[in-house]
């Protein structure tokens, strides 16, 4: 399976001729107009099969930057039929106040190239709780935000990652070169046992030793 990161939260998976977007962003300028430094490329020539939107944040839910009229899950819970089969969408929290401050995430679990997939959003809780533990299982390849502020900071991904028992972990949603509002990688991967920096935005998986922190270069 081949995986873009297209910056903050937004990925690409292609598997054959199907493909997944999670989390893409389309007009940034509410952020820039803050004083918010923005500067991913925008996300054009996407034609997915499949849209996954984690929460209803302008970073999160651009769906109007993709081309095409795939279906779209988002902001939801359950056990969801899509085009690649079903989708499992758990119910969490953008912040640690039970949704109070930021409102509702989707952590996103789904069968994919032929691994397990977990998607996890902004999610902000102080903890995974059991039942949601429970719910998702294993997983093999991990996208988890490690940049705190908005979200969890690296200490509460590691606990993930650890539960997870993830084999191959994305951090994502963290300070780069194109953004300046969240904290850097770098506490996140000091935890980390094998870390591997790729030199691009893209990378195959079947291409990855196990188990693996894999840092991709910022688009």
């Amino acid at each position: 399976m081949q995986v873009e990161w297209y910056g903050q939260s937004a990925f690409r998976l292609s598997d054959g001729d199907r493909t997944v977007f999670i989390d893409p962003f389309d007009d940034l300028g509410p952020l820039q107009q803050r004083g918010m430094r923005w500067e991913y490329p925008a996300i054009t020539g996407v034609r997915p099969d499949l849209v996954l939107v984690t929460h209803e944040h302008l970073d999160h839910n651009g769906i109007t930057a993709l081309d095409g009229d795939a279906p779209v899950l988002r902001s939801t819970a359950g056990r969801l039929s899509s085009p690649i089969g079903e989708v499992l969408a758990i119910a969490s929290e953008h912040d640690d106040a039970a949704g109070t401050e930021r409102g509702p995430n989707t952590i996103f679990a789904f069968t994919f190239g032929g691994l397990r997939v977990a998607h996890f959003g902004d999610f902000g809780q102080g903890a995974l709780r059991d039942a949601q533990s429970r719910a998702l299982g294993s997983v093999d390849l991990l996208f988890v935000p490690v940049g705190g502020r908005a979200t969890i900071a690296a200490a509460q991904a590691a606990e993930i990652t650890a539960i997870t028992r993830a084999r191959i972990i994305v951090p994502m949603h963290y300070r780069t070169p194109r953004i300046d509002f969240l904290e850097p990688v770098d506490e996140f991967l000091a935890q980390a046992d094998r870390v591997g920096r790729h030199d691009a935005p893209a990378f195959d998986t079947d291409a990855l030793p196990e188990p693996l922190v894999l840092v991709p270069a910022a688009p």
